[in-house]
């Protein structure tokens, strides 16, 4: 028999994980097998007071049961469950065909917080409406909160979504039912994600000095587990590059007076440079490691991180030793937050004396005696390797860049071809991040001219998405091609990535350097931010028309979604 146990416990996530850890142990020695898909099962427990008012079990055998219960008796609960289950009759027939009305409430945020944030929120929107529920979605953006979450709204919601690649702050949700995913799960596979959150969301509650984001998803701690560390590191990019995009385009700006203007003491290209390179850049690191520090560990880790990161800079350690001080403050603080326990009288003292006292001090011995030198070797290594590399090294160097820029349109893996880029221009190494955003323009650019130059096999919708996906590319922003590899990746994909990979290899073969992270072609408007101008958009074009010509060869017309 086929069996689902649900939570909807509301007294604490730790008693709710531990009755159904137990049940699943007990069911299993029982015979019985388990699915996650409600149409599946044959047999449906809860554990709680009620069933949750989010789900249509019409139909389905279900048992209610006390977490309690569960936990000290697992073998006689599931004999009472198997015994005692009736068929839920919430709805006559007649409802039964209706829809049932959901109350919806989702944030979405991802670190960059320009494409995946506001596209996994129009897709939600649209998958929700085509069900017939009610949803708002608040968008955590680069340029702030928007459509904001009242508290009114959170009250009536009968499930949270957040799909987030970062840290987010979920204390006011403590109470509901939360489930979360990332943008890209909630841009690519909208429908299925909605159906998971119906069976796989969990009482969110908050716990006390620990971070924003510290609930847990039963159904996928596995999973929360392996993509901890990658969302730590990208909440510290995420809060980092408004500080590289910044600086990079004050020096470019201080070059337009002459590229040893700024040398001289008391002008405005001084000036620039120092708001640029002195201020903003230096910046960086620091902010990188203190927000990797607060995604793990909350306020609490912030104050270790950014001294960990200054600790990096004043090293020599560069972006890496910025990445382990973050990562080695944020586990000292949390540590020291969970396993240190003092009388009630000085616990009020643990935030905000004991924990970032001790866990400055530990950061900043490690960091001075351990990590510093040999990560400062390695970090002078790798500059020296990038910037005396020979034309084949930078060619091969380009041509791996490009093409993880386009393996996933803003995934994992174009993540980190961006985050080594961005890094790498603390260090003054300014030739890998222009062959980085120079590809990642080329999925969205290519899949337009293709719905120019091919124009008989794409529909009407599928050419209005080539102009937006024009837009998109110009700026920077590789997602405006998912629409087109989500129906059919197994043309668009390798299409992309092999022209993303010359346009990778040309632009580092030619030398070109960009002095900003982000911006896409209106960097052009900042004298000198990218270097030589006309060289670099012919790569740009030459990956572009590489891979829409391609694209647009394979095609069939009829193409359905593949894969």
């Amino acid at each position: 028999m086929k069996m689902l146990i649900i939570s909807n416990d509301k007294q604490g996530q730790a008693r709710a994980y531990l009755a159904k850890h137990t049940l699943e142990n007990a069911a299993t020695q029982q015979g019985f097998t388990f699915t996650t898909d409600l149409n599946d099962a044959e047999l449906v427990i809860i554990i709680g007071e009620t069933a949750p008012t989010s789900l249509n079990l019409h139909g389905k055998k279900i048992f209610i049961g006390r977490a309690e219960q569960a936990i000290r008796e697992p073998e006689a609960f599931i004999h009472r469950a198997k015994t005692e289950a009736s068929v839920d009759q919430q709805q006559n027939t007649a409802d039964a065909t209706q829809p049932k009305t959901i109350n919806i409430v989702a944030i979405t945020a991802c670190p960059t917080g320009v494409a995946h944030t506001f596209m996994a929120a129009k897709a939600l929107e649209i998958e929700a409406q085509k069900r017939g529920w009610q949803i708002k979605v608040e968008t955590r953006g680069s340029v702030g909160t928007a459509n904001t979450i009242t508290e009114p709204e959170i009250t009536a919601a009968d499930l949270v979504i957040v799909a987030a690649d970062i840290d987010v702050d979920l204390t006011s949700f403590s109470g509901k039912r939360l489930y979360r995913t990332s943008t890209g799960a909630a841009l690519k596979k909208t429908a299925q994600e909605l159906d998971k959150a119906l069976i796989e969301a969990e009482i969110y509650t908050v716990k006390d000095n620990t971070s924003a984001s510290s609930y847990s998803n039963n159904a996928n701690n596995k999973k929360q587990e392996s993509t901890g560390a990658y969302q730590h590191l990208m909440t510290g990019v995420s809060y980092m590059l408004p500080m590289v995009v910044a600086g990079g385009l004050c020096i470019a700006l201080s070059f337009v007076f002459g590229i040893e203007a700024f040398k001289e003491s008391g002008t405005l290209a001084a000036a620039l440079m120092q708001i640029g390179g002195g201020s903003a850049l230096a910046l960086m690191v620091p902010v990188l490691a203190g927000y990797i520090a607060y995604s793990i560990a909350g306020r609490t880790g912030l104050a270790p991180g950014l001294v960990g990161g200054m600790l990096a800079v004043s090293t020599g350690a560069g972006f890496l030793g910025g990445i382990i001080a973050g990562f080695l403050a944020g586990y000292i603080a949390k540590l020291l937050t969970t396993r240190l326990h003092l009388p009630q009288s000085m616990e009020a003292l643990k935030p905000i004396l004991i924990i970032p006292l001790v866990a400055t001090l530990a950061t900043g011995l490690i960091m001075i005696y351990v990590v510093g030198k040999p990560v400062a070797a390695i970090m002078e290594w790798l500059t020296h390797w990038l910037k005396s590399m020979g034309t084949t090294n930078a060619v091969i160097l380009g041509a791996i860049l490009g093409g993880m820029m386009c393996t996933d349109m803003g995934g994992p893996v174009n993540k980190a071809a961006y985050a080594f880029g961005v890094g790498l221009l603390s260090a003054q190494t300014y030739s890998p991040m222009a062959a980085i955003m120079a590809a990642g323009m080329v999925p969205p650019l290519a899949m337009w001219l293709a719905t120019v130059i091919a124009r008989n096999k794409f529909d009407q919708s599928e050419r209005e998405g080539g102009k937006a996906a024009l837009v998109l590319g110009l700026c920077f922003i590789s997602e405006g091609a998912i629409p087109f590899a989500a129906k059919d990746p197994v043309r668009v994909l390798p299409s992309c990535i092999l022209g993303g990979a010359v346009t990778g290899a040309l632009s580092m073969y030619f030398g070109a350097q960009l002095m900003a992270p982000h911006g896409g072609l209106f960097v052009l408007l900042i004298p000198g931010a990218i270097t030589p101008v006309l060289t670099y958009l012919g790569t740009i074009l030459v990956g572009t028309v590489l891979t829409a010509g391609l694209y647009g060869v394979v095609k069939r017309k009829d193409a359905e979604v593949i894969g």
